[in-house]
């Protein structure tokens, strides 16, 4: 007789776990429906903000009727392993999208067109990318200026920087970006930082102790480098001249850094240029200078890492850009003399 209560008792509690089980699935099927029909949709923007978790989205749709329940777009986004895909954005998004739609909306993270897509061209100095920043209109120049002072910025290679005026020069990467419009300017400048953080790789970093140099070194040469070439194909051997006379501890005779020097670029420098008292001043100072005078792209950098493997010391611009290299001083006169008559 016990045992038939005891059959009867589990049966029963297992057909409420089973009666659960049906209507806890028909709920969450049912939760997972468009809130609206394509008839009668109400479509309305949508804004996730940066940082949102994907019960702070949850709670946003249900406040905008854009979802039946949270907890079961909740529980969609963990089993369908959605929860750390969720972009911020402003989306335009109807209810008549059952979960899964919208789901997929903020996945693939377009939103509605409010951001600003902007270049920093390869060989750009802080001041040019700072006018750039500024002329966005996103963020005022005094928040740029701040954002560029700040300590905030968490990547290994600012651990390595020397502390100097302008420390962040030639590490905000130059290259095409979208932002939003509401982004900070310690975020835009956080994601120049990490693009240079992603292009810099362990192989370039194990490459630099090769050379003996830091990273700080190897881009300051590849700042050189940037404003100095304007072949990509002479790039390595401009880096070669400079490698070759930095191990003989010859000046490194660069304009590009006299310029960087001057609060205005001259088509040509006068020997009175040249004479400035700087530690910029590479007509007067052997070794680098000491930080890099502009932001240099990957090519560049690769170049500084991996010169070609020549003797030349000297080079010098011919009028269609491309440059003349020499081994000797009088080399490099006689070649002056023939191509500059």
């Amino acid at each position: 007789m016990y045992k038939k209560i005891i059959f009867k008792v589990f049966g029963f509690i297992f057909f409420c776990i089973l009666l659960s089980l049906v209507a806890g699935y028909s709920y969450y099927n049912s939760g997972l429906e468009a809130v609206g029909t394509a008839e009668n949709a109400d479509i309305k923007e949508i804004v996730i903000p940066k940082g949102s978790s994907v019960r702070s989205v949850s709670r946003i749709l249900e406040e905008e009727g854009m979802v039946k329940d949270r907890r079961v777009f909740e529980i969609y986004c963990i089993l369908n392993k959605m929860t750390e895909r969720l972009k911020a954005g402003k989306y335009s998004i109807d209810n008549s999208l059952d979960v899964p739609g919208i789901v997929e909306v903020i996945v693939s993270g377009k939103a509605l067109i409010d951001t600003v897509k902007f270049t920093i061209p390869e060989g750009y100095s802080l001041v040019q990318i700072m006018e750039k920043l500024k002329g966005l209109g996103v963020v005022s120049p005094e928040s740029i200026q701040a954002a560029l002072e700040t300590e905030i910025y968490d990547y290994d290679f600012i651990s390595q920087i020397p502390d100097r005026e302008k420390k962040l020069e030639g590490y905000l990467f130059p290259d095409t970006y979208e932002i939003y419009k509401e982004t900070s300017a310690e975020a835009i400048v956080d994601k120049l930082l990490s693009r240079f953080n992603n292009i810099f790789t362990k192989e370039y970093k194990n490459r630099a102790k090769e050379l003996n140099m830091t990273i700080d070194q190897v881009v300051t040469l590849a700042s050189i480098i940037e404003r100095e070439a304007k072949l990509d194909s002479e790039r390595k051997t401009i880096s070669a001249v400079f490698h070759n006379r930095l191990k003989k501890k010859m000046l490194l005779q660069s304009c590009a850094t006299v310029q960087y020097i001057l609060k205005e670029q001259k088509e040509e420098l006068t020997y009175k240029d040249l004479e400035i008292e700087s530690p910029y001043n590479t007509y007067k100072h052997i070794g680098l200078p000491p930080g890099p005078i502009a932001s240099p792209g990957l090519k560049a950098i690769e170049a500084a890492l991996y010169p070609e493997n020549t003797d030349y010391l000297y080079f010098f611009t011919k009028d269609d850009s491309s440059h003349v290299f020499s081994r000797t001083y009088n080399e490099h006169i006689s070649a002056q003399n023939k191509f500059k008559k």
